[in-house]
């Protein structure tokens, strides 16, 4: 397997930098998109690597490639360029990721002082600046100026949930690619191909994870099947989700209560709105297709709760807690988010929002 093939379920992009690489005509920015733990980093390191590969034999400049020609953009492995990057010790390499919850300004500085030196042995210096989406507006501002008069042989390799939560302008002078969840059904393969999982656990772990391969190898190593199963009953059972399928029959005090036990708790934050949010589509995939539900075993709950409430209120439990997890992301008060998500939970059933 060829290292841009490691980059799993991300075709468009991989084709995308390997056209870069081929044609010659590489961006002084690239912006990768697209949430948490789908090969962002993996696919800068790589591209980094094939930029300064001493291994690697270019091919004359086309518009087009077939596959096979393709092939040649990806770098080598073996050659000193490319196992120092491997490795983390390559000078032109630069990485920067947030101190704290903030990618701060002097970080950005650093960079600049970096950048005002020619590269110490690299064809092209590559600075990766990860969840770019949290720098403050200083940084950001400095990294503007950078983008403005870009140094020579550097390229800046921006990585972000989304593009929206960057200045419009650094966004405008970065190359933007996109990079999508891992479809389940590959994330399940990998699961069972690459980590030994059986069928059943991958299936679990590919659902939870949401399309990302860091979320599912995380809990892999964290939380057993039966530390799994622990936390989800619990879950279930202390919001009531497990006897009726809503948790609007459950008083608002109890809600209140599970929120803040939750905001205490970061680790599991996550990973616990990931479960009850799969429970929820178990509920609505059970009146179409029991066969495919994910907690198969809970399938008598499920049938019984799946008959007590609307598809049309399962996706608005759904699109609440989706709505928490975005503002998590954007680090707002983890308790106050918490209560309003169980708040508009608890109000689906009863008001039919």
């Amino acid at each position: 397997m060829s290292w841009f093939e490691s980059i799993i379920d991300q075709e468009q992009p991989v084709r995308h930098l390997k056209n870069i690489l081929l044609n010659g005509t590489i961006p002084n920015a690239l912006l990768f998109t697209g949430t948490d733990g789908i090969g962002k980093s993996t696919a800068a390191l790589v591209f980094a690597m094939a930029c300064n590969c001493r291994g690697r034999e270019d091919l004359p400049n086309n518009k087009h490639y077939s596959d096979d020609q393709l092939s040649a953009a990806d770098p080598c492995g073996r050659c000193r360029s490319c196992r120092k990057i491997q490795s983390g010790n390559h000078p032109d390499i630069i990485r920067v990721e947030p101190s704290g919850p903030f990618i701060r300004i002097n970080q950005i500085r650093d960079i600049c002082d970096t950048l005002s030196l020619k590269p110490y042995e690299a064809r092209l210096r590559i600075v990766i600046i990860s969840d770019a989406q949290a720098m403050n507006p200083q940084a950001a501002n400095a990294l503007l100026k950078v983008l403005e008069e870009p140094p020579e042989r550097t390229v800046l390799i921006l990585t972000a949930l989304q593009a929206s939560d960057l200045l419009p302008t650094i966004v405008s002078r970065c190359q933007h690619i996109r990079f999508n969840p891992i479809h389940r059904e590959k994330l399940k393969t990998f699961l069972v191909e690459k980590h030994g999982l059986d069928a059943e656990d991958a299936a679990i772990f590919s659902a939870i994870a949401n399309g990302s391969i860091a979320k599912a190898l995380s809990m892999i190593r964290n939380n057993s099947q039966a530390n799994w199963i622990c936390l989800r009953d619990w879950l279930l059972n202390i919001i009531g989700l497990e006897k009726t399928g809503s948790l609007s029959l459950e008083p608002i005090i109890i809600l209140f209560s599970f929120a803040e036990r939750l905001s205490k708790n970061k680790e599991i934050i996550q990973d616990s709105l990931e479960i009850i949010k799969t429970y929820l589509r178990d509920l609505i995939i059970y009146k179409y297709s029991p066969e495919k539900i994910i907690n198969k075993d809970l399938i008598r709950k499920i049938q019984y709760a799946s008959q007590k409430i609307t598809v049309k209120s399962l996706l608005s439990q759904i699109e609440a807690i989706q709505k928490a997890q975005k503002d998590i992301q954007a680090n707002t008060n983890l308790r106050l988010t918490l209560e309003v998500m169980m708040l508009r939970l608890s109000r689906v059933e009863k008001f039919g929002i």
